[in-house]
């Protein structure tokens, strides 16, 4: 089978994203499986197109989108996105929009259509920026797609400076390292290979 992972650029005051440079880590096979990565730009408008190009580009049978959320210690399983656009500081378009609907006509929300059982922890709050948004559309493919937010490590433990418009907490500071993000990531990419086996 071929699975689709992407990440996400840097944005707001940050030279980095750890779910890009997570993507760096990655294996590009597992065995007969392989691995394609792909950067979104943090944008409302643009994101979901160059998802739509990925995809018409791998034909992927599974999806996997990391974002970066900064107020996670963990890794978390995003089961749910919302209808909703709703950003505290602007995209890197400079667009911010406050509470508009993402689809006019689409459901309020929509679940995670990846059915993998997984060590790694759920969450129900994929915030309001252009994580959301992504996951939001990604959930309305017919591909299993599986959004997923990684703690904003910094390379060699910078602090990061952005994450509030996932957390209101944010930013914290979390004892994982990029390593540990990849081998954690790449155990669950195992998993999905295991359930979904190879492409028929």
């Amino acid at each position: 089978m071929r699975i689709l992972v992407t990440g996400f650029e840097p944005f707001g005051a940050d030279t980095s994203n750890a779910s890009e440079q997570t993507l760096k880590l990655l294996p590009q096979s597992l065995g007969e499986h392989q691995i394609h990565t792909g950067v979104l730009p943090v944008s409302f408008r643009r994101s979901t197109r160059v998802l739509d190009d990925l995809i018409a580009t791998h034909v992927p049978d599974a999806l996997v989108l990391l974002g970066e959320a900064g107020g996670r210690r963990q890794i978390n399983l995003e089961r749910f996105a919302v209808n909703r656009m709703s950003a505290r500081i602007a995209d890197n378009d400079g667009a911010q929009p406050a509470g508009e609907r993402i689809e006019p006509a689409g459901p309020a929300r929509r679940e995670a259509t990846m059915a993998v059982p997984s060590e790694l922890a759920a969450s129900e709050d994929a915030g309001g920026f252009v994580c959301n948004r992504i996951a939001y559309h990604a959930y309305g493919l017919p591909i299993p797609a599986q959004f997923i937010h990684l703690p904003a490590v910094r390379p060699d433990r910078q602090r990061a400076l952005v994450g509030a418009e996932t957390d209101g907490s944010a930013p914290v500071a979390s004892e994982l390292s990029l390593a540990q993000l990849a081998d954690s990531l790449t155990r669950y990419l195992q998993d999905i290979c295991f359930h979904h086996g190879p492409r028929r």
